[in-house]
């Protein structure tokens, strides 16, 4: 029967303790070797002061040259000051290279590398201010990241899974590894100066926890979350987010409706009863060569594209359409239908001047043929 995998998170927490663990060993030998050397040093003061009759002063001098075995005091007159260098010799030999063992495998093993670039990394993430906090570096994780770098916003993203560190260390992404439904990850992301949080993790139920935990420790923070099933939105708005993206049904509903409507190019919610569109006047349709002011009905026309890349904002109402333009209209649902049906593409093979399919006229004539009165 296969093993069952480990979630990555489980890795994380072992890998973490694991390092804590590693780091707080190290602290408890290096104390342990700076009292064994002060404890040799003390016992060498006092040993030559007794055995040699010389003052504290130089009885600790003498200890700690012979410690450290360098050698530049004299040796001893008495046999007692003799036998208490040997032990200092002894001890003092064992105690350093037991030293220079213990840091030796802590550097070896890259934990103090590892320790310090945490902390680079760290206080520069408590430099930030204003930013936004990525909980999630998957798919939508990473294209989240993608345009906030592209608009040049600062950002920290904190996510579980060591493998999506690698790939945000390679574009130098700030990154913490960690739980972000966890209180002290989502400060050390800087969560009471952040401007934004963004729950972009694959699991709805983990959207869920991290929006209830920031939500906890910043009531006027905007959220917005992921919901991957449509039942999920409802609890994440409940949990606390502002705005809650499914990315299936937007991807969805887009899909269909651009399917339906082959003159839009693009199409954006503003709110519940608005939205805008970008609609390309086609050739033959019922819009062309028509004036802004014509056109427009209820809706709001915010800017004009040109076929040659030309942009006019809030465009004239006498400037006239062509082929080839882009119109990005503001509306409810009902007056974007209407301009979506102004600029529908003419059908092929249709007739414009509105004559019968076999081109006869209206009383069954022959087209073109005059009238004859039938002979008496």
């Amino acid at each position: 029967m296969p093993q069952p995998s480990t979630p990555p998170t489980s890795r994380y927490l072992s890998h973490r303790l694991a390092t804590r663990r590693e780091f707080a060993l190290f602290l408890r030998r290096m104390t342990q070797l700076g009292v064994a050397i002060a404890a040799l040093l003390l016992l060498g003061t006092v040993g030559f002061a007794v055995t040699e009759g010389v003052d504290v002063w130089y009885a600790f001098q003498w200890a700690l040259d012979t410690v450290a075995t360098v050698g530049s005091i004299p040796q001893p007159d008495e046999v007692g000051g003799q036998i208490v260098k040997v032990v200092l010799i002894a001890l003092g030999v064992g105690t350093l290279f037991y030293a220079l063992v213990t840091v030796t495998e802590f550097f070896v093993a890259g934990h103090l590398g590892e320790v310090l670039s945490q902390r680079r990394e760290q206080k520069l993430i408590d430099s930030l201010a204003n930013h936004y906090i990525i909980c999630g570096y998957g798919r939508v994780g990473r294209q989240a990241a993608r345009d906030l770098r592209a608009a040049r916003a600062k950002y920290v993203v904190v996510d579980s899974n060591p493998e999506n560190r690698e790939l945000a260390t390679a574009v130098g992404v700030r990154f913490i590894e960690g739980d972000a439904a966890e209180d002290e990850v989502l400060r050390q992301a800087g969560i009471e100066r952040a401007r934004s949080l963004l729950a972009c993790a694959d699991s709805d139920a983990e959207n869920i926890f991290i929006t209830l935990t920031a939500r906890e420790l910043r009531s006027d923070l905007v959220i917005v979350a992921r919901a991957s099933v449509e039942d999920s939105e409802n609890k994440l708005k409940r949990a606390g987010a502002d705005r809650v993206i499914s990315p299936y049904k937007s991807s969805g509903t887009e899909m269909a409706r651009l399917a339906l409507h082959p003159q839009l190019t693009g199409v954006a919610d503003v709110d519940t009863e608005y939205r805008v569109e970008e609609i390309v006047v086609s050739t033959g349709c019922e819009g062309v060569n028509q004036t802004i002011g014509d056109i427009r009905g209820g809706a709001m026309i915010v800017g004009l594209r040109r076929p040659d890349g030309t942009f006019m904002p809030q465009p004239a109402a006498e400037i006239v359409l062509c082929p080839g333009d882009v119109v990005m209209a503001l509306g409810t649902p009902r007056t974007l239908v209407r301009l979506e049906e102004l600029f529908l593409p003419a059908p092929d093979g249709g007739s414009e001047d509105g004559g019968s399919e076999d081109g006869g006229s209206e009383d069954g004539g022959p087209a073109g043929e005059p009238e004859h009165s039938a002979a008496p």
